[in-house]
């Protein structure tokens, strides 16, 4: 299904951390989206082209609105565009898109929801919709701008990381895995790469079913630009290579489908 770019309305925005902003939207994606998914959001500049991906942190239906949480990249970016908005004003969407986790699959079952850096706000979704027998958020960040953290703790047990060791377990995700003993019959994360890497090794080493959101290397998140591609395992039956794009077939993949 091709989706049809759309005026949304900005109905809030505030900056939660360094270079953090939350925005709520009222879209016709919301109707829709599931968790996990992203919205191409466009600037008014029109030296930039393309859009800009950005995942899906919440979903309120009943209202036809949607959350964002993302983080500003730069000066001069559409980002820091984004940044600047407030609420009334208008912009230009395109979603719901990509696949979603499938967090039925985590039904009686003890479940990661791990998720580092920009890769954390897509988790807070999957939480409040997951059912599951033990819930376990495992979050990194660079300091202690802990930025939802107060929402997971609604949604399950959280487990915090951090960099420089000013919050929770000092290092990574991973670290926080093994300094609190945790254990999981299946896993869900979105992250950067290094940290996505890292938590296939895990998952596979242990044969535990495994789901990852490869969103941070989407740069278009429409298909145009091909900076997403991704070696796969097996054969595209469009193309005939090994290989996806992150912004189509994805951006949540089993972890043995994909090369990272």
């Amino acid at each position: 299904m091709t989706r049809q770019k759309e005026n949304a309305v900005i109905l809030s925005q505030e900056k939660i951390a360094q270079d953090i902003y939350s925005m709520w939207i009222r879209t016709e994606a919301a109707e829709s989206a599931v968790p996990g998914q992203f919205i191409s959001m466009y600037t008014r500049d029109e030296s930039k082209l393309l859009p800009r991906p950005i995942s899906i942190c919440e979903i309120n239906k009943t209202e036809g609105s949607l959350r964002v949480v993302y983080r500003v990249t730069g000066e001069h970016t559409g980002t820091e565009q984004f940044s600047r908005m407030k609420a009334g004003d208008v912009i230009p969407v395109i979603g719901p898109l990509g696949n979603g986790f499938p967090h039925e699959k985590a039904e009686g079952k003890r479940a990661f929801l791990m998720g580092g850096g920009i890769g954390v706000p897509p988790i807070l979704e999957l939480a409040k919709q997951m059912k599951c027998e033990k819930k376990q958020i495992i979050v990194g960040y660079r300091d202690r701008e802990t930025f939802l953290k107060d929402e997971f703790g609604q949604n399950g047990e959280v487990y915090i990381s951090t960099e420089d060791g000013s919050a929770g377990t000092k290092g990574n995700v991973m670290d926080a895995i093994r300094e609190n003993a945790l254990g999981a019959d299946i896993i869900y994360a979105c992250g950067p790469t290094p940290m996505l890497r890292a938590i296939k090794t895990y998952a596979e080493e242990n044969g535990i079913e495994c789901y990852l959101s490869l969103e941070e290397r989407m740069a278009c998140g429409i298909g145009a630009c091909l900076a997403c591609v991704c070696k796969s395992k097996e054969k595209d039956h469009h193309t005939n290579v090994y290989n996806k794009r992150v912004c189509k077939d994805g951006p949540v993949f089993l972890s043995t489908e994909v090369e990272i």
